[in-house]
């Protein structure tokens, strides 16, 4: 059951798309990667959904809810950790838990308690003492705090070091393992390869691609790197399978689009030192779809 659904949302500024014609559906249980370099639309999407702006066309649901007419009853079963965490300087993390559970008519100061231990964060300082990090991890606390159903994110640990950010990671895997979805932007394309299981790719206001980190890898081929044993060797000419992005010396580097079986047959005898043959990771897949023909090869 998708539990967050968006058909051709659109929002535009005046002249300039912010998002154009976005299709997701994201399950329940899921953990969704939402990638793209700044200013492709991951934030004005979020946004949208979480109800602080009005589509221009299209519709988003989260719940079976459209996001911008029940965005209230929305809000009370979801958490939301804008990319800005901004905060009155002279809340402390207990106030900001009180508040939080009075919003939401429930003591959450024990369950927030727990996650500051987890965080090390000391509730009793004030945001103005906060470093930039804190006031991360004081947000994430806040948008968990109430085991929501559903937990939008963005950038949740942009500015946390490598330790924090595999707390974050064990905590999100926990929630989706109890029923949970996590849909979340990030520029950490580790994390997102380490947590999620599926990904969608926004260019230019557009969605460029949407499914699971293994369906990706296998439209995107194998990576193939030959070491050739001497020159005479390196100078065949490829076959039609094999794109060679790259020649250095005796070394070349490609995509091969295609059955490895006749690859290998077709190096067998011709002078190869080392080999090796490999799905893509998501790094090389995020230049696939953002650097040179990424969208038209999609189209």
């Amino acid at each position: 059951m998708s539990i967050l659904e968006t058909s051709a949302l659109t929002r535009t500024y005046g002249p300039r798309r912010g998002i154009e014609t976005v299709n997701l559906a994201v399950g329940e249980g899921t953990l969704f990667g939402f990638l793209g370099p700044n200013g492709a639309g991951k934030t004005t999407t979020i946004r949208v959904l979480v109800g602080l702006l009005r589509p221009t066309a299209g519709a988003a649901h989260i719940f079976g809810l459209d996001c911008w007419t029940n965005s209230e009853s929305i809000k009370h079963e979801i958490g939301y950790l804008p990319g800005d965490v901004r905060m009155q300087p002279w809340l402390d993390g207990r106030t900001a838990l009180r508040i939080w559970g009075t919003i939401r008519g429930r003591n959450l100061l024990p369950a927030g308690r727990e996650l500051a231990e987890r965080f090390n964060l000391d509730l009793s300082t004030r945001v103005r003492s906060m470093s930039r990090g804190m006031r991360q991890k004081l947000g994430l606390i806040l948008a968990l705090v109430h085991k929501p159903r559903l937990l939008v994110l963005d950038e949740p640990t942009v500015t946390l070091d490598p330790l924090m950010q595999t707390v974050v990671q064990q905590i999100l895997r926990e929630m989706a393992a109890e029923g949970h979805t996590v849909f979340f932007s990030s520029h950490t394309l580790g994390e997102v390869e380490q947590l999620c299981d599926r990904v969608a790719m926004i260019r230019g206001g557009r969605i460029v691609a949407d499914e699971s980190l293994a369906q990706l890898r296998t439209r995107a081929g194998h990576q193939v790197t030959i070491r050739w044993r001497d020159a005479e060797a390196a100078a065949a000419t490829p076959p039609a399978a094999l794109t060679v992005e790259k020649r250095e010396a005796l070394t070349w580097s490609g995509v091969l689009d295609g059955p490895i079986e006749p690859f290998v047959a077709w190096l067998s005898g011709r002078g190869v030192e080392d080999l090796s043959i490999g799905r893509p990771d998501l790094e090389t897949l995020f230049r696939h779809f953002y650097v040179g023909e990424g969208q038209e090869r999609r189209a």
